[in-house]
């Protein structure tokens, strides 16, 4: 749920005077065709089997490294010596893009569904050499915990239990897939669990595909999920290339920020082959990853202070967006001169750097100078006429 900081931060970006200063992050990069991948599956029907290898895969950089300033990040923080718990329907210990990285409780380390495993993917997966495709935090552990049976079907309980054995075992994030209609009380009592212990906890803000209604149809109202509506769990929405929700998507209600979470690519549970899914519980995993950077990179802050920062470093927007970069190099209005000494140096690029983004912050610091030196006209032309233009003594 959005804390009063986000509300602060959101009702800051709204007042901003000068569109030229409101920025949207880069949402396109050389992506291929990742349509042509096989499609991520949520669940399994009664007569599906386990999911086999792809055998299709994605040679070029996914869009979201670009919007999420990977290649940046990683110059600081890769996630070493974090674990991301992925409470979900397993995560395959097969993948060649997370091998060795993956500690699995009972048997969470059999996905036959695979949207664990492709969450785990975003999370850390590393490059194989095999495709672009590489994770937020490609040098964070996995912790993979069952929130769902064998064949994807979440329950309330299984998810609370996930996010209490996730911090027992040392998860510093818990990355939660499903967005639950029922489970108030068990679920709060597990976030308040981990939030004891300063554990993070990252989870959708609403389901991948709306839920069925009592008449047999999607039920596109909106509502608040769990356990993503709990005060201290970071909700998050998704958006895709373009920068928007894909049309009929389930109605996010409140999301603390935004992330891509649409036409992303990603990995199977075994196998070098990819996958293409679509859904807020991609996007969160996005989020679990720039935790992991976060947390690696400044490990003495607690999970409350890596939220913020998540928060109160995104792009300004109706709902802040994910920047994985910012998050890391910001210097917050609360840091104190401790952080601030510790602070990354700014990254200037090159001229030939002419990117969207580039353009916006040329366009609008301008407009910025030009509205101070108005002001300062303002105050000093009066004062200097009633003073006969005499210099003071």
């Amino acid at each position: 749920m959005p804390s009063d900081r986000y509300r602060r931060a959101a009702a800051l970006a709204a007042a901003a005077a000068l569109p030229a200063l409101v920025m949207s992050p880069p949402a396109h990069a050389d992506d291929g065709d990742p349509v042509r991948l096989p499609p991520l599956r949520l669940r399994m029907a009664a007569d599906d089997s386990c999911a086999t290898a792809s055998v299709k895969t994605a040679e070029a950089r996914p869009w979201t490294h670009q919007a999420l300033q990977l290649s940046r990040s990683w110059q600081l923080s890769q996630g070493a010596g974090v674990t991301v718990a992925v409470v979900d329907t397993g995560v395959g210990q097969q993948s060649p893009a997370l091998s060795g990285r993956v500690t699995a409780e009972g048997t969470a380390g059999q996905d036959c569904v695979g949207h664990g495993s492709f969450a785990a993917g975003l999370i850390a997966a590393a490059p194989t050499g095999k495709g672009a495709v590489t994770g937020v935090a490609p040098a964070a552990r996995i912790l993979a915990v069952r929130g769902t049976d064998t064949r994807g079907n979440p329950s309330a309980q299984l998810v609370a239990d996930g996010i209490r054995s996730a911090v027992d075992d040392g998860a510093g994030v818990v990355y939660v897939g499903q967005a639950l209609a029922t489970g108030g009380k068990e679920l709060t009592e597990a976030v308040a669990y981990a939030g004891s212990k300063d554990v993070l906890i990252v989870a959708p803000v609403a389901p991948d595909v709306a839920p069925e209604g009592a008449d047999g149809k999607p039920d596109t109202r909106a509502r608040a999920y769990w356990p993503a509506r709990i005060p201290h769990v970071l909700s998050v929405v998704d958006y895709g290339p373009a920068g928007t929700r894909p049309e009929g998507a389930p109605p996010a209600l409140d999301p603390d920020l935004a992330a891509p979470g649409d036409a992303v690519v990603g990995i199977g549970p075994k196998g070098s082959g990819h996958y293409i899914g679509s859904g807020s519980s991609l996007a969160a995993a996005h989020v679990a990853g720039a935790a992991a950077l976060i947390r690696s990179y400044q490990p003495d802050l607690s999970a409350a202070q890596v939220s913020r920062r998540l928060l109160e470093a995104a792009y300004p927007d109706a709902v802040p967006r994910l920047d994985a970069y910012a998050g890391l190099t910001a210097v917050l209005p609360t840091d104190g001169p401790a952080a601030e000494a510790e602070a990354a140096p700014a990254h200037i690029p090159p001229a030939a750097s002419d990117t969207p983004r580039v353009r916006a912050l040329m366009i609008g610091g301008g407009a910025l100078v030009v509205v101070l030196l108005v002001g300062a006209a303002m105050v000093i032309v009066p004062l200097g006429k009633a003073r006969g233009w005499r210099p003071a003594p």
